[in-house]
């Protein structure tokens, strides 16, 4: 099992190709609040939603100082199509070697259906200014995150 973050720790760096070919990583986000969120496969029902709600919510988040992008393990070209079916305004970062998603802890074992199974653990990380974890919330659910998310950094919905 992939360690969990814990807030206090320093986010672990990155650099990953978004669905237009170019690479983001967190020192982009330097003296700026990010919000990376993990998510199992673009175009499935809840993964849609979650994104959909970032993606409305992305305007009242950079007003409060918030940037959010959104990691996967599907490749760029789905993730061009996912932007570009659903409207999505967010950066969606391809990890296909799943080495992020270790990093942070999101992927590993969880139940499906009863079953336990190898793989993406819905996760949310605020990571602050300097870099750090801020809050690590893990096994989120899809539908209603953002609104939850927003009450627990104390922003008004």
């Amino acid at each position: 099992m992939t360690a969990r973050l814990e807030p206090g720790q320093q986010a672990p760096g990155f650099s990953l190709t978004d669905d237009s070919g170019e690479t983001v990583s967190l020192a982009d986000f330097a003296g700026r609040k990010v919000i990376v969120y993990f998510y199992p496969a673009a175009m499935t029902p809840g993964c849609t939603k979650q994104a959909c709600d970032f993606s409305e919510s992305l305007d009242s988040l950079k007003k409060d100082g918030y940037e959010v992008v959104g990691i996967s393990k599907d490749k760029p070209a789905k993730l061009a199509a996912f932007r570009e079916r659903d409207h999505l305004t967010l950066p969606l970062l391809s990890d296909e070697d799943l080495s992020v998603h270790r990093a942070y802890g999101a992927w590993g074992e969880k139940k499906l259906y009863g079953k336990t199974v190898e793989g993406v653990i819905r996760s949310t990380f605020v990571v602050d200014e300097e870099g750090t974890v801020s809050h690590a919330l893990y096994n989120v659910k899809a539908t209603g995150h953002v609104a939850k998310l927003r009450r627990d950094l104390g922003l008004a919905d």
